[in-house]
């Protein structure tokens, strides 16, 4: 059996509880960036419950880059994703913003983990 064919599925749909834990968002700032942005409208369950999509989840990440990173106004955000895809790019840019936020998550677990563990005894 290849490597992979043992890997795990790819998860396809995420609950606002996984997406906030993913991206670092709070609940009520996702509600709102729903209100701001009309391509974030995740569908809902039966119970109610909203229920993302990944391409969703790359976009919100796409939306908190330039809001907190980029320093755009929601307007500007908008607009700058509006150009992504225009060009024909937003999926691209979007799995970016995604990945460079996983890899800025994994160094600061690493960090953590470096810290807990305390000096090396090679350091000096």
């Amino acid at each position: 059996m290849s490597p992979a064919a043992k890997s795990e599925p790819i998860q396809e749909f995420f609950s606002i509880g996984e997406v906030c834990e993913l991206t670092g968002l709070k609940p009520h700032v996702l509600r709102y960036w729903e209100s701001q942005f009309r391509f974030l409208s995740p569908a809902k369950n039966r119970s109610g419950n909203r229920v993302y999509q990944r391409r969703e989840v790359e976009l919100i990440m796409l939306v908190k880059h330039l809001l907190y990173d980029e320093k755009y106004t929601i307007e500007g955000a908008r607009q700058k994703v509006d150009d992504h895809r225009k060009q024909g790019d937003l999926k691209v840019v979007a799995r970016g913003a995604l990945t460079m936020q996983s890899l800025q998550t994994l160094e600061t677990d690493l960090k953590d983990l470096l810290t807990s563990l305390g000096p090396s005894p090679l350091a000096d």
